[in-house]
């Protein structure tokens, strides 16, 4: 029986979900990984599976990889007769870029493979996530995810979630705000901060937010801690808080200069950069998976594949289903090992191929930085690059995830050149990235005994025809890491 104020019962209720195939679950893994990563992910693969092999490295293209791939499996599909061929060749940039039919085509290519098979309740229950959108050594978004796995999210609020974790930096700090991003994706204000706040109760504690101090206040909070000293401290003094001004804090809280003193060595015990412990190595090699260089009149795109495997199925497996001595167990094998050793070879055609689609269209319309630098960057988004490849802008922030790009002024992260901006007086577009940096050299070049406030920074790039409210250049200001003017003064 029950105890008090409990009740039991059985309830129906209908909820969508989508069902994410091992196999196209591989692929966005293959798509999602960076140049370095990618070869451990392929030789995984390589170990499970018999029928593929590797070809030497040197003088093997992925084009003639792909060409013998085709020869050596097209007599094992025309022996099978009891089998339909053409179900299996896979339209894979559908599979990538139409991320709201996944769970119809994967029954589609399940029926289509000959089998019977039907997805398991297991299956049915997975979700997909953008924490495929983050390289295998960064496990943050995948442990984020997992949390999110367990919520009942309503549709809109998920697609905001997973765009949300994709937008954290290393530190686990949320680098666009719910409007922008509810602008960026097409979605209801209210849907991104109900993720948004979904976000920040997540573990580690601090996640999502948006800055150093509320990073403290939410690990506080966490800790049952939202109305100590320590919090009170965060919330209301964080300024003199940075530069220890204990006695200055004493005063102004109230509070006795030991209790105070016992609250700051408390937040000196929270994590600054909650993200940071889910990096394995955070001094990792960065190399970039894609050099842009000038070639005489046009810029040439040079995609990294010194560390992708060349692949092709093997000729040993063809020779045995062709000669008929396997059993119908073995056969069967067989020929699903070599489907998926298919799938690999085209996921990795496809992710360069996608990657460089993506990167051609990041030239046109950053053609100004290209030539010029970072003062020439121009906004852009990943819609405006979705819709103009053709893909979902899910497939272009899993293409760019964790990736970087070599430019004649040096190596980025692809993500920079996503960026919102703000239109001069002169009609031309400048973005947030290039608005910050207008603003680092004025401050570079100021007067020290008398820097430039926030308003008069205001007034300087009004001059240059950039209309900006104060507030969002004293938030540009503190994510440049500047302080404000009166401790940016210098006595003579």
């Amino acid at each position: 029986m029950a105890g008090p104020g409990f009740s039991q019962g059985l309830s129906q209720r209908q909820t969508q979900s989508l069902v994410l195939a091992p196999q196209l679950r591989q692929s966005l893994k293959i798509l999602q990984v960076a140049a370095l990563d990618l070869r451990t992910v392929i030789q995984d693969e390589l170990q499970e599976n018999p029928t593929l092999e590797e070809l030497p490295m040197e003088g093997v293209s992925l084009d003639r990889a792909k060409e013998e791939n085709a020869a050596a499996t097209s007599g094992e599909d025309s022996s099978s007769s009891d089998e339909n061929s053409n179900g299996e060749e896979l339209d894979f940039s559908k599979e990538f870029e139409i991320l709201s039919k996944l769970d119809q085509d994967w029954r589609d290519h399940m029926a289509n493979a000959g089998g019977n098979q039907t997805p398991s309740p297991e299956d049915d229950e997975k979700r997909q996530h953008f924490f495929d959108s983050l390289v295998n050594e960064t496990s943050l978004q995948e442990h984020l995810m997992s949390q999110a796995e367990m919520s009942d999210l309503e549709p809109a609020a998920l697609e905001a979630m997973e765009f949300l974790v994709g937008s954290l930096d290393d530190r686990g700090f949320l680098t666009q705000t719910p409007s922008d991003i509810a602008l960026q994706l097409g979605l209801p204000l209210d849907a991104v901060q109900d993720a948004h706040a979904l976000l920040q109760t997540f573990e580690p504690a601090g996640i999502g937010a948006k800055d150093l101090q509320e990073c403290l206040l939410l690990q506080l909070i966490a800790k049952g801690r939202g109305e100590s000293l320590a919090a009170r401290i965060v919330r209301n003094q964080f300024a003199l808080l940075i530069r220890r001004r204990i006695p200055d804090i004493a005063r102004r809280a109230a509070a006795p200069l030991e209790d105070v003193q016992h609250a700051v060595e408390e937040i000196g015990t929270l994590d600054p950069a909650p993200g940071r412990k889910f990096a394995e190595d955070s001094n990792r090699v960065v190399v970039p998976d894609v050099t842009v260089e000038r070639d005489d009149d046009e810029w040439k795109i040079s995609l990294n594949s010194d560390y992708i495997p060349r692949l092709r199925i093997s000729n040993t497996y063809k020779d045995m289903i062709a000669k008929g001595s396997l059993n119908r167990q073995e056969r069967d094998y067989i020929r699903e090992r070599m489907r998926s050793g298919r799938f690999l070879i085209n996921s990795i055609e496809q992710r360069q191929q996608t990657i460089e689609r993506i990167t051609r269209e990041i030239i046109k319309v950053q053609e100004p930085f290209f030539e010029q630098g970072v003062a020439k960057l121009q906004p852009l988004t990943m819609t405006q690059i979705a819709d103009t490849v053709g893909v979902h802008e899910t497939t272009v922030s899993r293409a760019i995830a964790n990736k970087y790009i070599r430019t004649p002024h040096g190596v980025f992260d692809f993500k920079f050149f996503f960026t919102s901006g703000y239109k001069s007086d002169g009609g031309s577009a400048v973005s947030n990235t290039s608005v910050k940096e207008m603003i680092n050299d004025l401050i570079e070049l100021e007067d020290k005994a008398k820097p430039y406030s926030d308003q008069e920074l205001v007034t300087k790039l009004q001059e240059k025809g950039l209309k900006i409210a104060r507030r969002t250049v004293a938030k540009y200001r503190e994510e440049l890491g500047i302080l404000p003017s009166n401790l940016r003064r210098e006595y003579a």
